[in-house]
């Protein structure tokens, strides 16, 4: 519990200095398109006041020049306009040959949106310059987007590369270290094996030789699940009620007598391809982490059932129950909520539903204090029996 959290947070404190990175390069921006946009509003205002000072002296020299300072305006696009909205001036702007005075008075509405059209006023008469941001303030508005898009996807481009080569790493270590596991587990079994022969000759009450044989082909089954962590195996035919049964029924021997099971199953067959040990390990997963909820007392059941193309298989338990934040995290690599454990069943659990069986696995429901419902989702094939 205490590895996941540190994970997250992590995760947290990632998202945080991304998003510290993001804001910092819109309020700088901002302030300069602010600043920027004052210094635009100087230029005009200088220059309507030129136009007004001209105007009133009415000195055509003085009229011209001021013109061509406001033709020498690359950037800034300007209408000028008298009261009664006649066109004096434009500047900078592309204007169509075709419904031109429609397209200037549009632009009109666009500038007065922005900026506030300065006004010239005279004894006889008043005079609007109305004009809109230039190219560069644009652009610099745009920016900072721009700057967040490409920080964005360097930001998660780098995660998912991190991530990757995390996981490939760890599933390097999983794999090998699962294969050495079978490896190992090989030679004891093979002698215990030898020794049940023995006695089975030898001692005169066959019930214990049985158990002891059941416990090593028990044992068996465990090596060679490790052995096929890290390959894909080949799922064939099986009846999923009798897989269900038979993963519980070595664990209903062995865990406490409190312990109820309940099986609610159709009478037809169903079926669906399986990779039998690794079925019945989930299977077995699930229930252990059941009784644990229940702390050794309380209800299982297991209800198996079919709609359409799909084999519903739901494991309900009586214990504490979790929350719906939880949900998710369960299935995460690490997660436990037990004061001893890897975290690393219903991790296990989920990747051999999803990636050797193709179906799915999640909590359906849980209430705090009454029980947990996990189900398994599968692919039914429809046909009466298995094929050889």
């Amino acid at each position: 519990m205490r590895s996941f959290n540190k994970k997250l947070y992590a995760r947290y404190f990632f998202v945080v200095i991304a998003i510290a990175i993001a804001a910092s390069f819109l309020f700088i921006s901002n302030r300069t398109a602010e600043e920027l946009a004052k210094e635009e509003r100087l230029k005009i205002e200088l220059w309507a006041d030129a136009i007004q000072t001209t105007v009133n002296r009415g000195d055509e020299g003085e009229l011209d020049l001021t013109l061509k300072i406001l033709s020498g305006n690359k950037t800034i696009p300007v209408i000028w306009c008298d009261d009664e909205g006649e066109i004096l001036m434009t500047v900078n702007l592309d204007i169509p040959a075709k419904d031109s005075l429609s397209f200037i008075k549009k632009k009109i509405v666009e500038f007065q949106k922005n900026n506030e059209p300065i006004v010239i006023r005279n004894p006889d008469f008043v005079q609007y310059v109305y004009y809109g941001d230039s190219s560069t303030l644009k652009r610099l508005q745009y920016y900072p987007f721009i700057q967040i898009l490409i920080l964005t996807v360097f930001v998660m481009i780098s995660f998912l590369a991190l991530l990757s080569t995390k996981n490939a790493e760890q599933n390097k270590l999983w794999v090998g270290l699962s294969k050495e596991t079978a490896h190992q587990l090989g030679t004891p079994i093979s002698s215990l094996l030898a020794w049940i022969e023995y006695l089975k000759e030898k001692t005169q009450d066959a019930s214990i030789v049985g158990e002891m044989e059941k416990d090593i082909i028990r044992l068996q089954m465990i090596t060679d699940r490790f052995s096929k962590i890290g390959s894909k195996p080949a799922p064939q035919l099986y009846e999923i009620k009798s897989e269900v049964m038979q993963a519980v029924s070595y664990l209903e021997k062995r865990i406490s007598k409190k312990v109820k099971f309940i099986f609610d199953m159709p009478d037809e067959p169903i079926y669906a391809k399986i990779s039998p040990s690794l079925f019945s390990w989930v299977i077995e997963n699930l229930t252990k982490n059941a009784v644990d909820a229940m702390e050794g007392q309380g209800t299982i059941t297991f209800d198996v059932y079919s709609k359409s193309s799909t084999i519903y298989i739901d494991i309900t338990d009586t214990g504490k129950g979790m929350t719906k934040s939880m949900y998710k995290q369960i299935f995460s690599p690490g997660f436990t909520t037990k004061d001893r454990g890897w975290g690393l069943g219903l991790s296990l659990a989920k990747r051999i539903i999803e990636s050797y069986h193709r179906g799915k696995i999640y909590v359906r429901n849980s209430e705090l204090n009454v029980g947990t419902t996990f189900t398994i989702e599968l692919e039914k094939q429809d046909i009466k029996k298995p094929q050889d």
